[in-house]
């Protein structure tokens, strides 16, 4: 399967989850390593654009494409058994705390969870201290210009 990541090139290109550990986010606390994937392409861009304006997009980002064979276990969320407001702003610690126990049980490398930004589409994260994980590979980056059009 592969899953999309669009990154910032002024950090390091990788799949470390120490970006997403220094501020934490939906499925992570903050000091928890996790590193989100998106099912499309345009998944990745929007969960990006939601946190940025023209003002303070930065600029030199690459659209990551990764491979998760098809031997590795994906452990998947029920929506239906979600906390009430699962998908607002700022983040539930409930849907932290979802994500953080799947991340220190390692039970599998990969969580797929619904999208709080497009209803219907699925991010999958990745557990970087999983065994499982040195499997999973960037196989392709590609620049990505945003279109400013978006921002309007």
């Amino acid at each position: 399967m592969e899953v999309f990541r669009l990154a910032n090139k002024k950090y390091p290109i990788e799949l470390s989850g120490v970006g997403a550990s220094i501020t934490g986010a939906r499925w992570n606390s903050k000091g928890i390593e996790v590193v989100y994937t998106a099912q499309s392409r345009a998944l990745a861009m929007a969960e990006v654009v939601v946190h940025v304006t023209l003002a303070t997009l930065p600029s030199g980002y690459a659209m990551l494409t990764v491979f998760i064979p098809d031997d590795i276990v994906i452990e998947m969320i029920d929506i239906k058994k979600l906390p009430i407001g699962w998908n607002s702003f700022p983040e539930l610690i409930e849907t932290q705390k979802i994500g953080d126990d799947f991340l220190r049980n390692k039970k599998s490398a990969v969580l797929k969870v619904p999208s709080a930004v497009v209803q219907g589409d699925y991010n999958y994260l990745l557990n970087p201290f999983h065994d499982d994980f040195k499997k999973i590979k960037i196989i392709q980056q590609e620049d990505f210009p945003f279109d400013k059009r978006i921002f309007k």
